[in-house]
């Protein structure tokens, strides 16, 4: 007999990627921690990340861009016009942090404008992306909650051992040979 290798589970993949994209997020809100380079080049691969967020839930952004002006539920249009001023946002800091690069842009043998206007707007949609972040996971507080259990709780809790079925009583023979 084949066998077949499992597909690892959509809501899994999201998770993982979700969970990644929230840690390179917070260490990227602390460059002073991380240092200068890292924090640029962990803009970078944000960058990627979220492009594969993106395109793993394509299918959700094409029906609800479809219908949002049509029958469609008031949180998926919240959700949407979140998720759309979120990715304005992080287009504008990844913009904003490559063009005041000090360690990506020379790698590649470009030249960084060091400025005022390009740090002011780098800062000012960080800022407003915690904002907009903190938004997002408290509306898929739930779904992450639920996919925690599943893949990361549950997997670590020991398994309960299965109750045995319970056997009829076997008449116990007394000394005398009589049945009780």
């Amino acid at each position: 007999m084949i066998q077949t290798a499992k597909r690892p589970s959509r809501n899994l993949i999201n998770l993982a990627i979700d969970m990644a994209i929230f840690v390179a997020f917070l260490v990227a809100m602390a460059p002073h921690f991380s240092g200068m380079a890292i924090h640029e080049w962990l803009g970078v691969a944000f960058g990627a990340a979220i492009t594969s967020h993106l395109l793993l839930h394509w299918p959700w952004i094409v029906h609800v861009t479809k219908r949002f002006f049509g029958k469609l539920q008031w949180s998926a249009r919240l959700n949407y016009v979140l998720n759309a001023l979120l990715f304005i946002d992080m287009t504008v800091i990844i913009f904003t942090g490559l063009m005041i690069s000090e360690t990506v842009l020379p790698t590649f043998g470009l030249t960084a404008t060091h400025g005022g206007e390009w740090n002011d707007l780098h800062e000012t949609s960080a800022n407003l992306s915690v904002l907009l972040t903190g938004l997002h996971v408290a509306l898929h507080w739930q779904w992450i909650v639920n996919m925690t259990k599943r893949f990361v709780i549950a997997p670590l809790m020991p398994r309960r051992a299965q109750p045995q079925p319970v056997r009829a009583a076997r008449p116990v023979l007394k000394e005398e040979g009589v049945l009780r």
